[in-house]
């Protein structure tokens, strides 16, 4: 019943930006850490960002830092990455999950088993 999506994905030039949706179907991300992962072919998952439920807490991975940012709309039971400067080396699949219920907890990793509900990715390819 619970399910995210995510959506924004698709072809750009390094440089460039992208805006990835994750939208909730079934609960409300409210009360969910939600975290963006992306792999890589050949690579492990990483974590990319992810923002506590409470919206405080905020956290980022070195190669991502300065150049993207996350966001929450609750109003729109919605969380987005805003990825700016875009380089080759971000191409990969990107995944939102969603780690809960937690009611304005700070809680905010990048551990895989954190999250129960994870949607099924969104290509991001940067190429010239």
């Amino acid at each position: 019943q619970k399910q995210v999506v995510e959506s924004g994905g698709g072809l750009v030039q390094p440089g460039g930006s992208l805006r990835l949706s994750c939208a909730a179907s079934g609960f409300t991300l409210d009360y969910y850490a939600i975290a963006w992962f992306r792999q890589a072919p050949g690579r492990e998952r990483e974590g990319v960002s992810c923002i506590s439920s409470g919206g405080v807490t905020t956290n980022y991975a070195d190669s991502v830092k300065g150049r993207f940012t996350i966001s929450r709309d609750n109003a729109k039971n919605t969380v987005y990455l805003q990825m700016n400067s875009l380089k080759p080396e971000d191409t990969a699949v990107y995944y939102c999950a969603a780690d809960g219920p937690l009611l304005f907890s700070r809680r905010c990793e990048f551990r895989t088993s954190n999250y129960d509900y994870w949607g099924q990715g969104t290509q991001v390819t940067v190429s010239s």
